[in-house]
């Protein structure tokens, strides 16, 4: 590398990051309060590890929650902390949000919403930032991108309840080999007791718990189910939720244009809503998920699903209504209701819902995580709920509340017909 070798990166790592910084590890798990440098302290861990890699044409990434919140938060930080080594040939790139360095090496910023776009590439390194609102399905596609370089990843955030993130730190404490750091406010004296003090009187309990003291326990901020979901959990109703044989399944979809499709199964015993079953995919066809459908042999009710189902296709002419009957699937049409009248629904729902944690994972975490939408200018959540991963979960179990009506349903067919208006394909 010549003369490179020694140019100064203006980085001074805080105390508190040192160990990490120093510290011989492959994964690690960084969980901090708000405005205690961890950005900064990874972004110049991935590009030490960009400069010193021994391996030909190295690759780092930081993956922050959207694009935009990787150009508007992270890339001012990369090119300041990488703007000494621009006097030596390295040069950013505006449009893809990435610095190549001399050395051939390269960090790269990404957003999880797209995480499909790292399908194929090979990482050196990656931070995985604020996890906890990311589509946990992006590690799928994370890790073997790190295999065969036997290469590093780092989760940073602060907590939003017991979801992926939550695993992960765990997972630190647990397994040999990985790095954790946990940074509570009233430890690292980082901000002054003033601000704090502030923060307590501006914020709720449990927003300051989990902001600045990083709680997995306080509620997710702004959250529409948190606390029928806390409540499920602490009456054991999810957990191990058998298919009852002599009860109809009755499935309520969500049907993404171009993004993911969600479908929960149901079963109506008394007063319960026992979710036994849940669906998600995406870049399939309709008759990926009826041959889905047939494979599980439940046997099946209503299949609800939302009222745009009617509409007719500008490529086929026909609606995805007209599709499904086709293959097989006899469609109930969700009455239309306001979205806050449709989640006021879900709730009284959850109270008599059991869901099973292993077949319904993804689904339940989903629903703790759907949230408001945060306005950061004027630091108040909006009326309308944030359009994420956790969207067509929610919206799917919305419309099982609100269409799906049958209770104490008593099946007496045969399995040959795979439920009311299914065929064989």
């Amino acid at each position: 590398m010549g003369r490179i070798a020694e140019v100064r990166i203006p980085y001074e790592p805080r105390p508190q990051f040192t160990s990490f910084h120093e510290g011989d590890w492959r994964f690690a798990c960084i969980v901090a309060h708000r405005r205690v440098g961890k950005t900064v302290s990874c972004i110049n861990q991935l590009l030490r590890g960009a400069l010193t890699c021994d391996k030909p044409d190295p690759r780092f990434a930081y993956i922050a929650p959207t694009f935009t919140q990787a150009k508007d938060v992270v890339w001012e930080y990369l090119k300041r902390y990488a703007n000494p080594l621009f006097a030596y040939g390295a040069s950013a790139n505006e449009s893809e949000l990435r610095v190549d360095l001399p050395n051939g090496g390269r960090v790269r910023l990404y957003g999880a919403e797209n995480f499909d776009r790292l399908r194929g590439v090979y990482l050196d390194g990656v931070v995985l930032d604020e996890y906890a609102t990311m589509d946990p399905r992006i590690w799928e596609v994370v890790r073997p991108a790190l295999s065969d370089r036997l290469g590093w990843c780092v989760w940073i955030g602060t907590p939003k309840g017991h979801n992926a993130f939550h695993d992960v730190w765990r997972r630190s404490q647990d397994e040999a080999g990985w790095y954790n750091l946990m940074l509570k406010a009233s430890e690292t004296k980082i901000l002054p007791d003033s601000e704090l003090e502030q923060a307590r009187r501006d914020l709720t309990p449990e927003q300051y718990s989990q902001e600045y003291e990083c709680s997995f326990e306080a509620a997710v901020l702004g959250s529409y189910y948190g606390k029928e979901m806390e409540l499920a959990e602490n009456e054991k109703r999810i957990g191990n939720v058998p298919h009852d044989d002599g009860a109809l399944v009755h499935t309520a979809w969500d049907l993404g244009i171009g993004d993911s499709t969600a479908i929960w199964f149901i079963q109506r015993v008394g007063k319960e809503w026992r979710f036994i079953d849940y669906l998600e995919s995406s870049g399939v066809g309709l008759d990926w998920y009826v041959h889905e459908l047939q494979k599980k042999r439940y046997n099946y009710g209503q299949h609800v699903l939302p009222h745009d189902v009617v509409v007719s296709e500008l490529t086929t002419g026909k609606s995805r209504k007209e599709v499904l009957e086709r293959l097989g699937i006899k469609v109930t049409i969700c009455p239309k209701l306001l979205v806050e009248d449709g989640i006021q629904q879900v709730r009284t729902v959850l109270k008599q819902a059991w869901f099973d944690r292993e077949k319904c994972g993804r689904g339940v975490e989903a629903l703790k995580l759907y949230r408001r939408e945060f306005d950061d200018k004027n630091k108040a959540f909006r009326a309308r709920p944030l359009h994420d991963w956790t969207s067509h979960t929610a919206d799917a179990m919305r419309y099982a509340a609100v269409g799906v009506t049958g209770s104490n349903d008593v099946w007496g067919g045969d399995y040959s017909k795979f439920g009311q208006g299914m065929a064989v394909i």
